[in-house]
């Protein structure tokens, strides 16, 4: 069975794309929501293989939600829009599919029925990701895990970053939170104007460096406001000192 996820803040557009997967014999609706929060909260607990994304959400826009996932393992995604503009924007490309509100029964059976192919393609929800990446290179907002349930928290609080295997440990000034991503791939996230990576396995925000004092062999350590102190590799000297404002 295809396991489908719906998100809008409309209740008939939910309810119509509600009756209408309901009625074929290989989908169950796993969700049904009505803002992006929402949207995201449900994919990270029901891992559905489809999601079915409303361009505007309150939150959250569909394509923000977007966004947010991990390439290796987002659902495939729907962008449900009423607006033109978007339809061309985001998706002349052919990247992934969309249905134009309001849209009628054929349409929605070509999207599911394109959905069925693209499920047996490789990797099927890194597409719209990197597609809401595009309309947004650097998230101001970033979603972590709180206790059963998700939140948003400023990117400008988070201080610095710590690899662990497929995690990272997002260190603030009063929390830390542990999300299921590669560094790398938070580091796309997020873009290049605030963080940075300094060692392997960390990364930290320029704005939150007080001073560098030089070790051995190249290494300095990084001294944070908040008091913690960081290790900062030779490989990535040279590109800190370029960013840093002395």
């Amino acid at each position: 069975m295809m396991r489908v996820m719906i998100a809008d803040d409309e209740a008939p557009a939910r309810e119509k794309l509600e009756h209408w997967l309901a009625e074929q014999p290989d989908v169950t609706v796993v969700g049904s929501v009505k803002d992006g929060l929402s949207a995201a909260q449900c994919i990270e607990q029901r891992r559905p293989q489809v999601a079915f994304l409303d361009v505007q959400m309150p939150t959250l826009s569909g394509l923000q939600v977007a966004a947010q996932l991990d390439p290796s393992s987002a659902p495939l995604i729907v962008f449900v829009t009423a607006f033109d503009q978007h339809a061309l924007k985001a998706f002349d490309l052919n990247a992934v599919d969309y249905l134009l509100k309001p849209y009628d029964r054929e349409r929605f059976a070509r999207t599911v029925q394109r959905v069925r192919e693209r499920l047996q393609s490789y990797q099927p929800g890194a597409r719209a990701v990197a597609m809401g990446r595009a309309q947004w290179p650097a998230s101001e907002r970033l979603l972590v895990p709180d206790g059963e349930r998700l939140r948003l928290i400023e990117t400008a609080s988070i201080e610095w970053l710590q690899a662990d295997d497929n995690y990272v440990h997002v260190h603030t000034a009063g929390s830390r939170y542990l999300l299921r991503r590669t560094l790398h791939d938070l580091l796309f996230q997020l873009g290049e104007q605030r963080f940075m990576r300094i060692h392997r396995s960390t990364a930290v925000n320029i704005g939150c460096i007080a001073a560098l004092a030089p070790l051995f062999k190249g290494d300095y350590e990084v001294h944070l406001h908040n008091g913690r102190v960081l290790r900062l590799s030779r490989r990535y000297r040279d590109m800190l000192f370029a960013r840093m404002v002395w």
